[in-house]
């Protein structure tokens, strides 16, 4: 897979401290498109000049919302896959290239660009909320996940032609669990290539909440447990295969 061949989507709401940075970092690497998600500040005009796709939502819709938009939209311009980054800063778009090198050796697989290094340097509640998220969708995959929270993936156009998502405005996140899941138990596989931990002084307060937002995906992911009868054969391959890590 060439550069060329994936789009990048940021999703974005409020983030006209970060937004331009990002996108410019990331043009580097492919075809920008940003949905912003009826931002109340300045960032879409942050992106003037650039050279992106800017898709607007008339109001705050969600990210997993802004996320789907930016995907489909990516989709009909051909794209083979689509790498989705966060507009906060929090991940760098020079890392694209691995994400990028690890689908070309595994093209039915969904990248995660794991925040393994420097993990210490992340909120104590992050830290523990991210490893319950890992447990709990690791075992409804049947697949051992890392990072399961970071925004920073690449998904396999295959998977997200075929994918009806369940959209939510409140607990967007779970979309991003969700998605994990079904891709997994749809044939594909869940990768992880390490990326540093970052967390800005000063930086806006993460739209993720670490209660609510875990227990929306706690609840998504039992209503599919429940589903398939605790699914031990899923918790067993969790506690056999460790999660796979590519660098």
């Amino acid at each position: 897979m060439s550069p060329a061949a994936a789009m990048i989507v940021i999703p974005a709401y409020n983030e006209a401290a970060t937004i331009r940075a990002v996108a410019q970092r990331a043009l580097v690497h492919g075809p920008v498109i940003v949905v912003d998600d009826g931002s109340s500040d300045d960032t879409v005009a942050q992106l003037a000049d650039l050279g992106v796709t800017v898709l607007r939502n008339e109001q705050n819709s969600g990210k997993a919302a802004s996320l789907w938009r930016g995907m489909q939209h990516a989709l009909s311009l051909g794209a083979t896959a689509v790498i989705s980054i966060d507009g906060d800063g929090q991940h760098a778009p020079e890392d694209i290239p691995r994400l990028l090198s690890v689908s070309a050796r595994l093209p039915r697989t969904v990248v995660i660009a794991a925040r393994l290094r420097d993990r210490d340097s992340a909120p104590r509640a992050r830290r523990i909320a991210n490893g319950v998220a890992d447990f709990w969708i690791s075992w409804a995959a049947g697949r051992s996940v890392v990072d399961s929270q970071s925004g920073f993936r690449l998904y396999p156009a295959d998977l997200l032609r075929n994918y009806v998502p369940r959209l939510r405005k409140r607990g967007g996140f779970v979309f991003e669990s969700e998605i994990l899941i079904d891709a997994v138990r749809g044939g594909f596989d869940c990768v992880a290539v390490p990326i540093d931990t970052v967390y800005h002084a000063g930086a806006r307060p993460s739209h993720f909440r670490p209660v609510a937002d875990i227990t929306r995906i706690v609840l998504m992911v039992a209503g599919k447990l429940f589903a398939r009868g605790m699914y031990p054969q899923g918790l067993w391959r969790v506690w056999r295969e460790p999660a796979r890590i590519e660098n």
